[in-house]
């Protein structure tokens, strides 16, 4: 895959921490890159398997989710174009969660051997991976007290502003309409809440002023009160230089 345009994201958001070379960014561009497409609802990793590539989210969006023995869901954190979705799978042999479309899906699959090799010789690759790895870790870090310590409101006020925040840092929306394929079931399973108790809370934001969510969009209409609403500060996403 020669076509450079499709790492614009991803390259946008490395930039922000360090300096890719020309030649950097060619050989990320010359690996042996795929271009698969998945449907919505379509897994891409399923837990128990044994990944031999890597994956970066090209077009669509994408969840990462684990299963209770029950059947419950838990979502653990959902992905924009431009973001690579399976870090760990460059050196852990099993997957230990599934990943899944939540809308069609164009992914750039590579070996993660030829991955391996690009970070040993390019550094700069090498360093700017293992900080997406650790921005992946301080919004986990996020999510744990998401859902652990705060209320309905703030849950679901929190996840909108991160979303939000993650889009118009990636350049994907023009910063005042957002893509929002997410389901209200899928906002439960992503904030712990029943269906019906995310579908108030939702109403009660839409009430106060602060959001409009329709035909899969999302209109942010009081940052600064969602914000507050939320406790929302974006400084664990790492945008800043």
């Amino acid at each position: 895959m020669s076509d450079q345009l499709s790492f614009e994201a991803l390259f946008r958001r490395w930039s922000r921490k360090l300096t890719l070379s020309a030649e950097d960014r060619a050989a990320f561009v010359a690996l042996p890159w795929t271009l698969r497409s998945f449907p919505r609802d379509g897994y891409l990793i399923r837990e128990g398997d044994r990944p031999t590539v890597c994956n970066i989210l090209v077009q669509g969006f994408a969840f990462r989710q684990k299963l209770v023995t029950s059947g419950a869901r838990q979502i653990i954190s959902f992905h924009i174009p431009g973001e690579l979705l399976d870090l760990q799978n460059l050196f852990l042999e099993t997957a230990d969660h599934n990943v899944q479309c939540l809308t069609r899906c164009v992914m750039a699959v590579v070996p993660r051997r030829a991955l391996q090799e690009l970070m040993t010789e390019r550094p700069a690759i090498r360093r700017a991976i293992f900080l997406d790895s650790l921005i992946d870790a301080a919004v986990f870090r996020e999510w744990v007290v998401n859902v652990g310590r705060r209320n309905a409101r703030q849950r679901i006020a929190h996840l909108l502003c991160e979303l939000t925040a993650r889009l118009r840092a990636s350049g994907v929306s023009d910063g005042s309409v957002y893509d929002f394929p997410i389901t209200q079931e899928q906002i439960a399973d992503a904030t712990g809440m029943t269906p019906v108790h995310t579908n108030r809370t939702l109403q009660s934001l839409r009430r106060d002023g602060l959001i409009s969510l329709s035909s899969n969009l999302l209109r942010i209409l009081q940052w600064e009160g969602l914000s507050e609403v939320g406790d929302f500060n974006e400084r664990y996403l790492h945008h800043s230089v």
